[in-house]
């Protein structure tokens, strides 16, 4: 399935954590946000969540 981000008109209740990522892959994810033209926490929310939706699949297989 092609990478599509998540749109980001309806926000809902949120909170901030930091997280540390190589440098290396702040790079492709800023180049993924630039293609997209969004923004890099959307990229990365919606890589998280595609992998959890993902992951439960795959459990209840």
């Amino acid at each position: 399935m092609p990478f599509e981000p998540k749109k980001t008109r309806n926000k809902v209740e949120s909170a901030y954590k930091s997280i540390y990522l190589k440098q290396s892959v702040i790079a492709e994810i800023d180049q993924l946000a630039k293609k997209y033209n969004t923004s890099f926490n959307n990229i990365v929310v919606t890589m998280v969540e595609d992998r959890l939706k993902e992951l439960r699949e795959e459990e209840q297989d």
